[in-house]
């Protein structure tokens, strides 16, 4: 288990399924999808670039959630649930997507987890092989200012839910990083919603109008769906 690009690119390159986990909001936005039967481009930013691609693959550019008007799709979940026809989504992320290339880049299996479908995940790889699987578990993080990692706790706890569901089927083995990020999850598994809403990225986004993504957030286990990374797209499994 590590954190943010230079943790996946140093954690990827010796696995052969990494997970990247985004809690608020890209890998539950992915999951939300997923349940639709969406397929979901990951993209970098959301630039001209994004735009001809999108219309390259005739697929919705998800906008900036700031700006998104009503009936558009952005990286919140609760638009992604909403839209009433969807088939394929650009989903421009800083964090997840960029994380979810570069870990497709090192040839591994790439998931999208959250706490929405950690057991859906949890079951997929153990029908993928175990003991012996080579597992590396992503924690996205967010940004500072200045570009360089801040850690955030709900990814961990993502992270950890995921980590506390294999330690529960068996899996042996892990790091005790990966250790760690289990137990920080079962501290909070009482009440998951408050301590989303409570912590700092859970507050910008009540602070900005979206308590909803936070709720979709803190659905544990309502998923049964699996994205998995083929082609440039997040396919459900």
């Amino acid at each position: 288990m590590d954190w943010g690009p230079v943790g996946a690119e140093a954690a990827a390159a010796d696995c052969e399924v990494a997970v990247v986990v985004d809690v608020l909001s890209f890998s539950t936005t992915l999951t939300v999808a997923a349940d639709r039967k969406v397929q979901v481009y990951p993209f970098r930013v959301n630039d001209t670039a994004a735009r001809r691609f999108a219309e390259s693959r005739g697929a919705t550019l998800a906008v900036p959630r700031s700006s998104a008007g009503a009936g558009e799709v952005s990286l919140s979940p609760r638009t992604v649930r909403a839209a009433p026809v969807l088939e394929r989504l650009v989903l421009p992320s800083p964090n997840g997507s960029t994380i979810s290339a570069q870990l497709a880049a090192t040839g591994a299996t790439v998931l999208g987890v959250s706490l929405r479908n950690r057991h859906a995940a949890g079951a997929w790889l153990r029908r993928r092989g175990q003991p012996g699987l080579r597992l590396a578990v992503i924690a996205a993080g967010e940004r500072w200012p200045d570009g360089s990692l801040r850690p955030a706790v709900e990814d961990m706890w993502g992270a950890g839910a995921l980590l506390d569901a294999l330690l529960a089927d068996g899996w042996t083995d892990l790091s005790p990083e990966a250790s760690a990020a289990a137990a920080s999850y079962r501290a909070v598994a009482g009440d998951l919603y408050c301590a989303l809403r409570d912590c700092a990225s859970g507050r910008e986004l009540v602070a900005d109008g979206c308590p909803d993504d936070v709720r979709i957030a803190a659905e544990l286990d309502l998923s049964d769906a699996v994205p998995v990374l083929r082609d440039g797209a997040f396919h459900p499994s």
